[in-house]
C-alpha cells in the first residue's frame, strides 16, 4: 500500500499522543489511522475497516476522491487564500450552482469553515433581522462549539462551565421509539408533543423570540428523523410568534438523507428561513454555508449585517464544494443514496428480527441508526453490550461510531460515503451480522412456528 505513512512507528506515535495531545471530549481511537481511501480506513498495523461514519460523517464521495484531490491540487497551486472581501470564481461559482439547486426562498449564501461556525452566523442573522434575542432548539441537539451554538443545543456538554447566552429554551426532541406522547393507536403523537413543548415556551419567553434551530435528522441524538410534517408545523409556530426557523443540514443534506437537502421530505411546500450546511459539503476540507432569502439578505445588507471572519468566501474551499455538487447531481448520487437507503434499511430490519438486542432501527438514505437494548419491552439500553459488539464490528473491518451519551440511549450510527456500491453495503451488513453472532449477549431469536422466542447466549 502506497502511504505516505506507510512505515510509522506506531509505538512512538502512541507515546507521543500520550505526551502532547489535549483531549477534547472522546476518547482516542486504540489504533493509529494512517491512510484512508474510498470507503476504507487503514491502521498503522495494516487494519482495513469500511468506514460507515465517513470520517466525522462528512466525506460523502468517498476519501482521496481523485477529483475532489484534483481540484484541491490547482487551487493549492493558484487560488489559495484571500483578503475576507475579496470574491473569485470559485466562491461565485459555488454559490450559484448551491442557490440554483436550493428551492426559491433560499436565494443568497456565503461560506465559512465549520459547521459550528454556520450556525453561529445563523443564529446571529435571526438575531439581527427580527430584532429579538431569544433561540429555541431541540432536547437531542447538536449544533457545535461556539457560544451561540452551545447554548441553543442540549444534547450534551452544558455542565460544568458555566452560564449559557440568556433566552435559550429547548423543545422536546421527537423520538418515535421512546417518546411519551402517543396517539391511541400506540403511534407517536409529535403534534400534542409539538403544542406541549410551545406552550411551555411561550410561559418562559420574555417576549422576545427570534427563531427556531432543528436538524432534519437529529444525528448526535440518535439518529431520529423528524417526522414527516413535522417541519411544516414547526414553520407555523415560528410564524404565528414572529421568530424565524433554521434547518441545520450538517449532516444530512447533498443526498446524504435521499434527498438534496433533507428538509425536502417534509414536501414540497417547506422552505427554511435560513439553511445551514457543512461537513457534507466540503467532503472532509473544512467548508460551510449560511443560505437564505432575498428578502433576508436584503435586509442584511442594508442595515450592515457583520460576520467577518478570517476565513468566509476562501476560494480553496469553494472550489471543493463546488466539484462536491457537481459530481453528486452528475452521477446521480442523490437517486442513489434513496435507493441504497432501502438496501440498507432492509439488511438492518433484518438483524433487528435476528437478535433481540436490537430495540429499535431508523433514518432515510444512507444514513440509519440501530438502537441496542437490553429489554424490548422496557427498552432499557445496553450500552455495555453495544460498546463490545461495535469493538467486535471493528475487529472485523466495520466502523460504525456507537453513541453512549445519556441522549444516545446507545445507538450505532451508520453514513457510509454515498459513493459505496450495493456489494460494500452487503459486505457491510455480513460483517455486523458477525458481530451480532460473536458477541455475548445479543440475545438470538428463534423463529418457532408464529412464535419468537429468545435464545440465550448469555
Amino acid at each position: 500500500m502506497a502511504d505516505l505513512y506507510a512505515h510509522v512507528d506506531e509505538t512512538q506515535l502512541q507515546e507521543d499522543a500520550s505526551s502532547s495531545l489535549l483531549t477534547y471530549g472522546t476518547k482516542f481511537h486504540p489504533d493509529i489511522i494512517i491512510h484512508a481511501k474510498g470507503i476504507y480506513i487503514y491502521t498503522a498495523s495494516g487494519h482495513r475497516m469500511l468506514d460507515w461514519t465517513s470520517g466525522q460523517m462528512s466525506c460523502l464521495i468517498g476519501h482521496g476522491n481523485p477529483e475532489i484531490v484534483e481540484v484541491i491540487t490547482k487551487h493549492a497551486t493558484s487560488l489559495d487564500h484571500l483578503f475576507s472581501g475579496m470574491i473569485s470564481p470559485p466562491v461565485i461559482s459555488l454559490a450559484k450552482r448551491l442557490t440554483n439547486l436550493a428551492p426559491t426562498g433560499l436565494d443568497k449564501a456565503f461560506f465559512l469553515s465549520t459547521g459550528g461556525e454556520s450556525n453561529e452566523a445563523a443564529i446571529r442573522l435571526a438575531k439581527f433581522y427580527t430584532g429579538k434575542f431569544e433561540i429555541v432548539g431541540l432536547s437531542a441537539s447538536w449544533h457545535g462549539m461556539g457560544g451561540g451554538a452551545v447554548s441553543a443545543q442540549y444534547h450534551s456538554g452544558r455542565a460544568g462551565y458555566g452560564p449559557v447566552l440568556p433566552g435559550n429554551f429547548a423543545l422536546p426532541a421527537p423520538n418515535a421509539y421512546r417518546s411519551i406522547f402517543r396517539n391511541s393507536d400506540g403511534s407517536h403523537d409529535w403534534r400534542t408533543e409539538l403544542e406541549y413543548g410551545f406552550s411551555f415556551i411561550d410561559r418562559q419567553s420574555c417576549g422576545s423570540l427570534a427563531a427556531v434551530i432543528v436538524e432534519p435528522i437529529l444525528s448526535s441524538g440518535g439518529m431520529h428523523p423528524l417526522p414527516p410534517g413535522y417541519l411544516t408545523a414547526l414553520k407555523e409556530h415560528c410564524e404565528r410568534r414572529g421568530m424565524l426557523l433554521i434547518v441545520d443540514e450538517a449532516q444530512t443534506a447533498i443526498g446524504r438523507a435521499g434527498d438534496m437537502f433533507a428538509f425536502q421530505h417534509d414536501g414540497d411546500g417547506f422552505v427554511p428561513d435560513i439553511l445551514t450546511l457543512s461537513k457534507t459539503l466540503g467532503n472532509g476540507i473544512p467548508l460551510s454555508a449560511v443560505v437564505t432569502s432575498d428578502e433576508i439578505a436584503k435586509f442584511a445588507k442594508e442595515a450592515d449585517f457583520t460576520f467577518y471572519t478570517t476565513h468566509i468566501n476562501d476560494p480553496l474551499p469553494a472550489a471543493v464544494g463546488d466539484k462536491v455538487l457537481e459530481v453528486v447531481v452528475r452521477d446521480g448520487l442523490v437517486e442513489r443514496s434513496s435507493e441504497l437507503g432501502i438496501v440498507l434499511q432492509a439488511g438492518l430490519r433484518q438483524l433487528q428480527e435476528r437478535y433481540g438486542c436490537i430495540g429499535d432501527v431508523r433514518g432515510r438514505g444512507l444514513m440509519a441508526g440501530v438502537e441496542i437494548v437490553a429489554d424490548r419491552t422496557t427498552k432499557e439500553p445496553a450500552l455495555g453490550l453495544g460498546d463490545r459488539i461495535g469493538k467486535r464490528m471493528t475487529e472485523l473491518g466495520l466502523w460504525a461510531q456507537l453513541g453512549t451519551m445519556q441522549s444516545f440511549a446507545g445507538v450505532f450510527r451508520i453514513a457510509p460515503p454515498i459513493t459505496i456500491s450495493e456489494e460494500e453495503l452487503q459486505e457491510g451488513l455480513r460483517i455486523m451480522e458477525k458481530a451480532f453472532a460473536d458477541t455475548e449477549g445479543t440475545m438470538p431469536l428463534c423463529q418457532r412456528g408464529t412464535e419468537t422466542t429468545v435464545k440465550a447466549n448469555l
